[in-house]
């Protein structure tokens, strides 16, 4: 099969408009009636039934995009990877973080990778919880460390870098302020704060639905921001799960970070798209472990 046939075959079974796909493909809608109809020779009969009004797949048009769609995918993506295998780690490299202490490991680990890479400049961007996968999907990163659990089946969950303990913040002058731990089964009686905007996965495993002895947890979802969040739990109008490194990080006078006594800690991967990394990522992803590895030994704990 002739390349440019494939390419003006799936564009316009996606498009099912000449004009479309002929400006997708950078060329006249009559160089695209020709390829298709050069393919359909090839194959012996149409695939795209014609008319005035609309353009549609006929039967056999249809079997041929699905059987051809993961091949030509295969192939873009072996082009892509061997591109990358020749580029090496020069270039540009985009780090994502979604912490502050996630931010601390992507800055020590971004400085190793330097010293080590002195060819490829990185870039590094906080991520925000209400949009977690956008950047990364948009091709705006190339790697991020953030929260697990991850679904995404467009997207490879790779070493686990860091671990935090989970807290629940509550007002100075909750119930709770004075208490040395809470359990999931207090939230029951709470009102729960959360962040608008989070994955789903992330969301259902910091904060079930109901509590270990099945009591239902009540949830709101009320803002996109995180300091917004904090003022309205230390305003005593709710609580909120978070990670231990708020008390660090987030201090208020008029706010208390209780830990859980059995709730698992909040692990943090580094994530990127598609299956395997490019040589860029596979190269930070070896420093970044390395980093965590080494500060494990020197008594950091970062991933324990």
């Amino acid at each position: 099969m002739n390349w440019q046939e494939l390419e003006a075959f799936l564009v316009l079974a996606e498009e099912l408009h000449f004009g479309r796909t002929a400006e997708r493909l950078l060329v006249s809608r009559a160089r695209v009636s020709q390829l298709t109809k050069a393919l359909e020779r090839r194959v012996g009969a149409p695939l795209f039934e014609r008319s005035s009004r609309h353009v549609v797949l006929t039967p056999l048009g249809r079997q041929l995009r699905d059987d051809v769609t993961p091949y030509h995918q295969g192939l873009l993506e072996a082009l892509a990877h061997a591109t990358e295998t020749a580029r090496g780690t020069e270039g540009v490299l985009r780090v994502g973080f979604s912490s502050p202490l996630a931010g601390e490991l992507v800055m020590r680990a971004v400085e190793a990778f330097r010293g080590q890479y002195p060819r490829c400049e990185v870039q590094i961007r906080e991520v925000h919880l209400s949009d977690h996968f956008g950047p990364l999907r948009a091709g705006e990163l190339d790697v991020q460390l953030t929260e697990l659990p991850v679904s995404e089946t467009d997207l490879t969950v790779g070493p686990v870098l860091l671990r935090d303990d989970r807290v629940l913040a509550v007002s100075a002058g909750h119930r709770f302020a004075g208490r040395t731990t809470v359990s999931l089964e207090d939230l029951a009686d709470e009102t729960v704060l959360m962040m608008d905007g989070m994955p789903e996965p992330f969301r259902d495993w910091l904060v079930p639905a109901r509590t270990p002895g099945g009591r239902p947890i009540r949830c709101a979802a009320t803002t996109r921001y995180w300091q917004e969040l904090l003022a309205l739990v230390a305003a005593g109008e709710g609580v909120t799960v978070a990670a231990a490194q708020g008390a660090h990080y987030y201090p208020r006078p008029n706010l208390v970070y209780v830990p859980f006594d059995d709730a698992g800690p909040i692990e943090y991967a580094l994530l990127w798209r598609g299956g395997a990394p490019s040589t860029k990522v596979r190269a930070f992803t070896g420093v970044a472990t390395r980093v965590c590895d080494e500060g494990v030994r020197g008594g950091a704990g970062l991933r324990g």
